[in-house]
């Protein structure tokens, strides 16, 4: 029974793990493309295909399965100097990756957080599920003020409740369409809603939500009940690009970089694709993150959404590797590092 329960949580966790998407469609009654007429959202470029969670749960439990726990692993975090992120003022960009998908992004006097996970688990439970190899980077108690919070969408390795609420009304929450009644369950107001390609200003920031080839859950009853993105994160002159979580396409992230690139930098997801039966949708691997970086015009670009949870079957440090092999069939590219957890540096800028 217990086993049966473990199983379940991590169904319900999700950490995209289900594909059952519409092909292009034209939208009706002057909907976006993207929007269902029940008030549900779909992906644009996916034909039809349904890859079954109990499958993908049998395999997990009965293949030889990667884990991180009985491995060596190759990338371990590096200390984060705390002095480098509790600063007033920042006269370049410095970025600071947290762990997972949680990066900080520091310039002038603006302070951005994204898809904040510092507890243990990405799981709808706190003993089961998905376990975070390492530490966070920095404390949530170490934290400086964050002006502003992104949110991609609601898996449990992106939006966790405990850190929301440990958070609360501290800051301003930026989350896609569909998210601020759950924010207003925890007690949590400061919440700002958005379309994709919607942005709010705020003096010389600018936070827009972006397309993504994703999903949404959080319960066996809300599919797609909500929105899932990217962000644009640009303060003044610093242009930067927030993926999250996503399968990759050949026309919305060349759209984003049309639109609103170059960008000077970009945090571009890596992990959690294998087996690519069952992830090649809503997961990209390295190749295609290569690909999203191309799209975009991206100047530089950092590595997010691995070395942190053991969400899929390759192994946790895999994706580094990975994407080492991917970048070295390339010619004449830009940077793009798989740096270790708690990571901290400064971005130069016009570099395109």
């Amino acid at each position: 029974m217990f086993k049966l329960f473990v199983l379940l949580s991590f169904a319900l966790a999700g950490i995209s793990l289900y594909s059952c998407q519409s092909s292009p469609v034209i939208a009706k009654s002057g909907l976006p493309a993207h929007h269902n007429p029940d008030g549900s959202f779909k992906n644009l470029y996916l034909e039809n295909s349904k890859k079954s969670i109990l499958k993908f749960l049998w395999a997990k439990y009965t293949s030889d399965w990667s884990d991180w726990e009985g491995h060596e692993v190759t990338v371990t975090p590096v200390q984060l100097d705390l002095r480098d992120v509790q600063q007033s003022y920042y006269v370049k960009p410095r970025i600071s990756w947290i762990g997972h998908s949680t990066v900080l992004i520091q310039y002038k006097d603006k302070t951005v957080l994204t898809d904040p996970i510092f507890f243990d688990r990405a799981s709808p439970v706190s003993f089961a599920g998905p376990k975070r190899a390492f530490k966070p980077a920095i404390d949530l108690k170490e934290l400086p003020k964050v002006d502003y919070v992104v949110i991609s969408h609601n898996h449990y390795d992106h939006l966790d409740k405990p850190t929301v609420e440990a958070i609360g009304d501290k800051t301003t929450w930026l989350v896609p369409l569909g998210l601020k009644a759950w924010f207003n369950e925890q007690g949590v107001t400061q919440v700002l809603e958005l379309d994709w390609w919607q942005a709010h200003q705020f003096d010389d920031l600018t936070l827009r939500l972006t397309p993504a080839q994703h999903w949404s859950k959080r319960t066996p009853w809300d599919t797609n009940e909500s929105l899932w993105g990217s962000w644009q994160i640009q303060i003044d002159d610093f242009n930067s690009w927030f993926g999250g979580d996503t399968g990759y396409n050949d026309i919305q992230f060349k759209e984003i970089g049309d639109k609103l690139g170059p960008f000077d930098f970009a945090m571009i997801p890596i992990g959690a694709y294998e087996p690519r039966w069952f992830m090649k949708n809503m997961h990209v691997n390295p190749e295609e993150s290569v690909e999203i970086h191309k799209d975009i015009r991206s100047a530089y670009s950092m590595g997010i959404h691995w070395s942190t949870f053991q969400l899929t079957a390759e192994q946790i440090d895999a994706p580094r590797e990975d994407l080492a092999k991917a970048l070295a069939e390339q010619e004449n590219l830009t940077p793009f590092d798989a740096v270790p957890i708690g990571s901290s540096f400064e971005v130069n800028l016009n570099t395109l």
